[in-house]
């Protein structure tokens, strides 16, 4: 222990005795140190869950296919056409089993670790319908209706999962279910990850035995990685390296030091961080160029290799979310098309101009809208992965029996702190905990809008608990992945009837996402009482020389 408290790690009783804006500076700090890592034993908790779980799981189902040769020749069996498609269809059922990533310790899941379909299958749980108030499909509360629709869709995708054949007749009811579970509750359909995988399940059913669902997924994986490049165009990006790499337990740690422009004493993203942003951009769009204009089949593996070496950067670098599945499939999935199947070509698509104007609707017109109007689309739609641009709420809950209202609700379990007093931790190391979390908002260059919302938002930050929206979020309403839509303003409305939270007892901070080329960011403070109380803009070119905790005229507005 430092004696003096002047560096990491600093004594508990210092941080959560600070006022806020030394407590946030001191919570910077500790991360920008790596103070408490990742621990090995969780880390091998996930790695254990993605390789025998995710990876296992599909291997097993794949035993089931017609001419299996046996799990020892693996190039025969996964590489084949009916593995790929199984592959999709088993990423669906194991994201709304609540398998994928909003699981663990990672996301804040501590005690239950899963949520998803343990919430889901419960009459009376918390859900988003896509139209609130309508008779029989706005009921913000799951019904028979909603638990009957899930359990459903799951079971008809088991059985395409243990048939010796995929067809169009198999998958069509997940075809439709799940559009349907969207408009009941808007939380599935993007658990489903509907961007990706439902996409290239349309392209299953629509193009049947014909190698145009092929063509249709390469389709899918190029706009992928080119809008997932294209939301990078920003100045959050470098925020995003600097904080991922410095908690990647892979990567050395005398240039963790070197990803902020002066260790501990300036947190901003240095010029190493900001290259590799630069870098990991070019890169993510020159794959997809790579791959379609590829020559021959010496070219291919070399940028597959490119592709894979790009994938498993991210994983092994921790990336919010832990969407490390995600990852894998599209490694593989790119290996299978472009690798696999360099016959099947996108002009092809011409062919079937039913699907082809699906999936230009799905990976043009849609992208398009939600990176320039990020409030109207979410950012899973919008293809905006690891951008660091991404809409947010903060919940800040009066003390002193605000959040013990919280227990009226069917909750998937209870905050943060709740769960780790339940693992054994005390009151105060669990606050400490709960207080961490702050880092990730803070030291992301789209935390800056918060140093101008707070001293509108409350008189007094003091008085109040401060709760991140995805924690929140994933403790309502059974899942959570860096949508901020979810666990905003629709969540408040859907909630506030049952808790009847009186004025002042919540105040909700919720960040709109910046919108491509604009230099702005949208916000809005929520009583949950009365509604709105202020809305505004914050110009982020003026928040670039800003340190990640409040500072100057901001730490000044903070003082009661």
């Amino acid at each position: 222990m430092n004696p003096e408290s002047k560096l990491p790690p600093y004594p508990m009783e210092q941080v959560l005795a600070a006022p806020f804006p030394e407590r946030v500076r001191l919570v910077c700090r500790s991360w920008a140190a790596q103070v408490a890592p990742n621990q090995p034993v969780v880390m091998a908790l996930y790695w254990t869950k993605y390789l025998f779980v995710y990876v296992g799981g599909w291997a097993a189902f794949c035993a089931f296919n017609t001419g299996y040769p046996g799990f020892t020749s693996p190039v025969e069996w996964a590489f084949s056409a009916a593995a790929f498609q199984k592959m999709i269809v088993w990423s669906i059922f194991y994201e709304l089993l609540g398998l994928g990533c909003s699981w663990g310790p990672l996301n804040a899941r501590f005690k239950p670790m899963t949520g998803g379909f343990r919430y889901f299958l419960r009459p009376g749980t918390t859900k988003l319908p896509l139209f609130p108030g309508v008779p029989i499909i706005g009921n913000p509360l799951r019904n028979w209706l909603d638990v009957a629709l899930y359990s459903a869709n799951q079971l008809f995708l088991l059985r395409v999962l243990v048939a010796p054949e995929l067809t169009p007749e198999l998958l069509m009811p997940a075809f439709v279910l799940l559009p349907l579970l969207g408009v009941l509750d808007k939380t599935l359909f993007l658990a489903a990850r509907a961007e990706h995988y439902y996409v290239v399940l349309v392209c299953f059913v629509v193009a049947g035995a014909d190698v145009l669902w092929i063509s249709g997924s390469k389709m899918v994986w190029c706009f992928i990685w080119f809008w997932a490049a294209t939301s990078k165009l920003n100045s959050h990006f470098p925020s995003v390296i600097m904080f991922m790499m410095n908690n990647g337990p892979f990567f050395p740690k005398f240039l963790k030091k070197r990803l902020f422009r002066s260790y501990l004493d300036d947190l901003r993203p240095s010029r190493l961080a900001g290259f590799i942003a630069h870098i990991g951009t070019a890169i993510e769009y020159m794959i997809p160029v790579l791959l379609l204009l590829s020559p021959n089949a010496t070219t291919t593996t070399l940028f597959l290799c490119l592709m894979a070496s790009f994938h498993t950067f991210i994983a092994l670098n921790n990336p919010n979310g832990m969407p490390i599945e995600w990852n894998i499939l599209m490694i593989y999935g790119a290996i299978f098309l472009f690798g696999v199947h360099p016959e099947a070509s996108v002009l092809a698509l011409g062919q079937a101009p039913w699907l082809l104007a699906f999936l230009v609707v799905s990976l043009v017109g849609v992208p398009l809208l939600g990176n320039f109007f990020p409030s109207r689309v979410s950012f899973l739609l919008s293809m905006r992965y690891y951008a660091g641009n991404w809409a947010y709420n903060i919940w800040l809950f009066r003390k002193g029996g605000s959040l013990e209202k919280l227990d009226r609700l069917k909750k998937s379990a209870g905050t943060m702190a709740e769960q780790l007093a339940q693992l054994g931790l005390d009151e105060e190391t669990a606050n400490l905990a709960n207080t961490m979390v702050m880092a990730s908002r803070f030291m992301h260059f789209e935390g800056r809008p918060l140093l101008e919302m707070l001293p509108k938002a409350v008189n007094d930050i003091e008085n109040y608990e401060w709760i991140e929206g995805e924690v929140f979020g994933g403790s309502i309403i059974g899942w959570n992945f860096g949508d901020g839509h979810l666990n905003g303003k629709l969540l408040l409305d859907a909630i506030q009837p049952q808790c009847q939270f009186e004025e002042g007892e919540v105040r909700l901070l919720s960040i709109e996402s910046q919108p491509l080329f604009k230099p702005t960011m949208e916000w809005k403070i929520y009583d949950a009482a009365t509604g709105l109380i202020e809305e505004g803009t914050t110009d982020l070119k003026r928040m670039r020389d800003q340190q990640p905790w409040p500072t100057g005229e901001f730490a000044e507005a903070l003082r009661p």
